[in-house]
C-alpha cells in the first residue's frame, strides 16, 4: 500500500476570488441563474412533452390583495357632493365675497351643510349687484378684490337703506390692527383673520342668529336727552329726524342710554355688546363710540379717562 499523498494547501493569493453574486448564487438556486458548475438537465425521451408548469398557489391572502387592487378606487375619498338643504322661510341668507374660488367653495360647502341660503361674488363690484337681488343678513367680506376692494364695498352697502342693519363680517389675511379699524370704520361688525377656521365660524355665525333671535333682551323705547331709542324697530330719532346706524353702533347706544351715568369700562361692552363668542380688540370701542358721536352729537357719550364710557343724561 501507498500511503496517502496529503492535498496540496494552495496560498491564498492564488486561489480565485469569487463576487458576491457569483458565492449567492451557489448558495440560493434560481432558476434563470443556475449555480455554477450544475450541468444542464436534458429530456432523455424526446417524445414526451415538458413538464407542466407549476401554478401559484392561491391563498385568501392573495385573493384579498387582488381583490384590492382591482377595487382600489373605492377606497380613495372623493370630492364632498354639493349640499342643498330644503328651503325654509326663516333660512338666513349669507352672502360670502371673496377672489379666491377655493376659499368661497370651502365656505358655501359649510355653510350649505348648517342650512343657510349662500350666495357669492367674485369682487365687491359683482357683490353690489348680487345684494341688492338676495338680500342677505349677513355678508362675508375679503378686504382684498379687484376692481373694489372689501372697505368701499362695505360703506357702499352701508350707504343703501336696506343694509343698515345687515351683519357685515370682514375675511381677510392682514391682521393689522390699521386693517381692523378700517374695516369697523367703514361700518363692519365683526374681523375674522385667515386662515379660516370653519367649525369657529359656524359657531361665531350661529351667535349672531341667536342674538336676533334673542327676544328677551328687548326693551321698550328709551327717550333720553332729546334721543328717542326704538330697540323693537332699531330706530333712532332726533327732533323728530330719523338717524340711521348700523346694528353695533345702534346696541353700543341702546346699551349705554338703558343705564345712564354708570360708567362701562371697554370689557365690559365688549361683553355686552359683541359677547364671548367673538374676539375683537378694546379699540374696536373707541371706533364705535367715535362713529356714534359723529351721527347723534358728542355730548351724548362722555369718556372718563383710564375707566370707560357713561351715556350723558343732562
Amino acid at each position: 500500500m501507498h500511503p496517502t499523498k496529503p492535498h496540496a494547501v494552495l496560498p491564498p493569493e492564488t486561489l480565485p476570488r469569487k463576487s458576491a453574486k457569483s458565492l449567492l448564487q451557489n448558495l440560493v438556486p434560481n432558476r434563470h441563474c443556475p449555480p455554477a458548475g450544475a450541468r444542464p438537465v436534458h429530456n432523455l425521451r424526446p417524445d414526451l412533452a415538458p413538464a407542466a408548469p407549476v401554478h401559484k398557489k392561491v391563498t385568501r391572502a392573495t385573493i384579498r390583495q387582488e381583490v384590492f387592487l382591482t377595487s382600489r378606487i373605492f377606497f380613495y375619498p372623493q370630492t364632498p357632493r354639493p349640499v342643498h338643504p330644503t328651503p325654509s322661510s326663516n333660512a338666513y341668507k349669507i352672502l360670502v365675497v371673496d377672489d379666491d374660488p377655493d376659499i368661497v367653495e370651502l365656505l358655501e360647502y359649510n355653510l350649505r351643510k348648517e342650512g343657510y341660503l349662500v350666495a357669492s361674488a367674485p369682487d365687491g363690484r359683482k357683490a353690489l349687484e348680487v345684494a341688492p337681488q338676495f338680500g342677505p343678513d349677513i355678508i362675508l367680506l375679503d378686504v382684498m378684490m379687484p376692481h373694489l376692494d372689501g372697505i368701499d364695498t362695505c360703506r357702499q352697502l352701508r350707504a343703501m337703506s336696506r343694509f343698515k342693519e345687515t351683519y357685515i363680517i370682514f375675511l381677510t389675511a392682514r391682521a393689522e390692527e390699521f386693517s381692523e379699524v378700517a374695516a369697523f370704520d367703514a361700518g363692519a361688525d365683526d374681523f375674522i383673520a385667515k386662515p379660516i377656521k370653519p367649525r369657529a365660524l359656524m359657531s361665531r355665525l350661529a351667535a349672531y342668529v341667536r342674538r336676533d333671535h334673542d327676544t328677551s333682551a328687548v326693551s321698550d323705547t328709551i327717550e333720553i336727552n332729546g334721543l328717542t331709542i326704538d330697540r323693537t324697530g332699531f330706530a333712532v330719532f332726533q327732533e323728530g329726524r330719523k338717524i340711521s346706524l348700523p346694528k353695533k353702533e345702534f346696541e353700543l347706544l341702546a346699551f349705554l342710554a338703558a343705564s345712564p351715568h354708570k360708567v362701562f369700562g371697554r370689557e365690559e361692552l365688549l361683553q355686552n355688546i359683541w359677547g364671548n363668542d367673538v374676539f375683537v380688540l378694546a379699540r374696536t370701542v373707541d371706533v364705535h363710540v367715535r362713529k356714534v358721536r359723529e351721527k347723534v352729537g358728542d355730548h351724548h357719550i362722555q369718556t372718563i379717562k383710564g375707566v370707560g364710557y357713561k351715556f350723558n343724561a343732562d
